[in-house]
């Protein structure tokens, strides 16, 4: 029984592992305007979250990162017009959208979804 227990367990962080590594890679340029929204360079919808109050600063890491995967900038992107670039507090770069982070939702599955809209009492807001 714990055998199995212990197998189901590590099943589950493999699983939890390669959804992690499912994030996009750093872009170089800044995300592009899709059908009035912003996406990834793969198509995937961008999201913001309201409780990153702070411009330029992001408080989506850990757990909430696996969840929402930040748009991470490229070493050597450059901020332009409305977009910058933050730094996060794992060292990595992100863009954000006059100020605000940006972030992809780990249960969009193609290039469209819109399912995190609205998510946590309306906390994520499509990147327009």
């Amino acid at each position: 029984m714990l055998k199995s227990i212990l197998a189901a367990t590590a099943a589950l962080a493999i699983l939890a592992a390669g959804t992690a590594f499912a994030a996009e890679p750093a872009s170089a340029t800044p995300p592009a305007m899709k059908s009035g929204m912003f996406v990834t360079a793969s198509g995937m919808t961008l999201y913001t979250f309201d409780k990153d109050a702070t411009p330029g600063k992001s408080v989506c890491n850990g757990p909430c990162a696996t969840n929402w995967p930040p748009a991470l900038a490229a070493d050597g992107a450059k901020a332009t017009g409305d977009w910058t670039i933050i730094t996060r507090d794992d060292g990595l770069k992100q863009w954000a959208y006059k100020g605000k982070p940006v972030y992809a939702f780990a249960k969009d599955t193609k290039a469209g979804d819109k399912t995190g809209d609205g998510f946590l009492n309306g906390a994520w807001h499509i990147a327009k």
